[in-house]
């Protein structure tokens, strides 16, 4: 019952109900399609590990993170319940944010005067991303909503204005050496039984009608409560992982060229980073990358020097 109900997602990209606003002047988070996995040796820098200064293999998850592009800027207001979009101002976006959403009919244009930040209580942006840029075979964006850092509003709502239209890398959000939290739906199975879904004992071999069911539920032919193994779907759930600690962050695709491509997602043509371990979803899917909320002590905040990344392919010849 850890996680319930257990249905598909709702959207295939997740969403992320609270915004950890940063002091400094950044965006609160980015995001990347998951592209595969390989190996890496580096030099163990972990303070408490028993391999400290030896090389290590580290497994690692490759994630190519484009460009995102602020579409607009939302100023939020407070009301009885809760916060409301006071006003929204529009920058140029490209055409291919209109698959997703409805783009305004006028053109933005530039006010000499500036909205009166008296009421507002938050500035936040919303951006898009850019698959084009990317090894994935799509053109419709990516479209959601992100926290802007700064001390006070005037310093966020200056930030947003002069982010309004452009590129955001994901330098200019993340760091090597970070740990950040992933956000993203898992791979999908489909209809599965109890056994595999929630991983119910089987019953004896000579028990009656089946052994792959959750056993006797009492004496009524009701419907089952909730809290009984059922069959249902299984995968396609959003999940959080944890600590993922970004081993390389690099703007070059040519450094991780895979020879024959990754398996299942092609060649990397945009920015990229390297996390140590794996990470939920199908590749070519959209991942929400945030800065770890609960880091581990354990991990240092510089990046491991890497002897070795393995490029050769993965298509098993």
């Amino acid at each position: 019952m850890q996680f319930w109900p257990r249905k598909r997602a709702a959207r295939i990209y997740p969403r992320v109900r609270n915004h950890v606003v940063p002091e400094e002047g950044k965006l609160s988070s980015f995001a990347g399609y998951k592209a595969g996995m390989t190996h890496l040796m580096v030099v163990d820098n972990r303070p408490n590990s028993m391999t400290k200064g030896e090389v290590v293999a580290f497994p690692a998850t490759i994630i190519e993170c484009p460009p995102l592009k602020v579409a607009s800027v939302r100023l939020y207001s407070d009301s009885t319940n809760g916060l409301r979009v006071a006003k929204e101002i529009f920058g140029k976006v490209d055409k291919e944010l209109g698959k997703k959403i409805v783009l305004p009919k006028k053109e933005p244009a530039a006010s000499a005067e500036g909205p009166d930040l008296g009421q507002v209580v938050d500035v936040r942006v919303n951006v898009y991303t850019q698959p084009k840029l990317a090894g994935v075979s799509k053109r419709k964006p990516e479209f959601f909503e992100l926290a802007v850092g700064g001390k006070t509003i005037s310093e966020r709502f200056a930030l947003a204005q002069q982010l309004l239209g452009k590129e955001v890398p994901i330098k200019d959000v993340l760091k090597e050496g970070q740990q950040v939290d992933v956000f993203g739906a898992t791979v999908g199975k489909g209809f599965q039984g109890p056994v595999k879904r929630f991983g119910v004992t089987l019953r004896h071999h000579k028990s009656e009608k089946t052994k792959r069911g959750p056993g006797s539920l009492g004496g009524w032919s009701a419907p089952r409560m909730s809290t009984v193994a059922h069959a249902g779907q299984m995968g396609v759930h959003n999940r959080l992982e944890r600590n993922r600690w970004i081993l390389k962050l690099s703007e070059n695709p040519a450094e991780l060229s895979m020879s024959g491509g990754i398996i299942h997602y092609g060649r990397l043509k945009s920015h990229f980073i390297v996390v140590k371990g794996s990470v939920q979803g199908e590749p070519k899917r959209l991942l929400r990358l945030i800065p770890s909320r609960k880091p581990s002590t354990a991990l240092p905040a510089q990046a491991p020097t890497i002897d070795y990344a393995s490029v050769v392919s993965k298509q098993g010849k």
